[in-house]
């Protein structure tokens, strides 16, 4: 099955999990119906310099950013770390993270949820 760039299901989350601002989310496959795998996300995220998702916990699955373009800072379950393009980031086990665009240009992630 192909989906090509620009035919992805998009929604608009405004102050996602307390964040400020607007994320969009473009779903590449949907769970469950597309994707039998064990996956609850698999998206393109684009947040505006200034948007932010806050702090959230991920218990019985993982959570994985890969930044695209742009750059984030992310706190890391405490530890407030900068990332750009090609960085990932791993949250589960019941660790939290949230990430906010800083610098001029949007911050683009791939994000994957994982459940256990």
């Amino acid at each position: 099955m192909i989906r090509r760039n620009g035919e992805y299901k998009t929604e608009f989350r405004e102050e996602m999990r307390g964040g400020k601002g607007s994320v969009k989310l473009e779903e590449f496959w949907a769970p469950k119906t597309e994707m039998r795998s064990k996956n609850r996300m698999f998206s393109r995220l684009t947040l505006n310099p200034g948007c932010s998702i806050g702090f959230h916990p991920h218990d019985a699955e993982d959570e994985i950013f890969v930044v695209v373009k742009g750059r984030a800072e992310a706190d890391d379950n405490g530890d407030i770390v900068e990332l750009g393009p090609g960085d990932t980031i791993l949250t589960g086990n019941g660790d939290g993270h949230a990430i906010r665009c800083v610098g001029d240009e949007p911050l683009e992630l791939i994000a994957v949820i994982s459940t256990y």
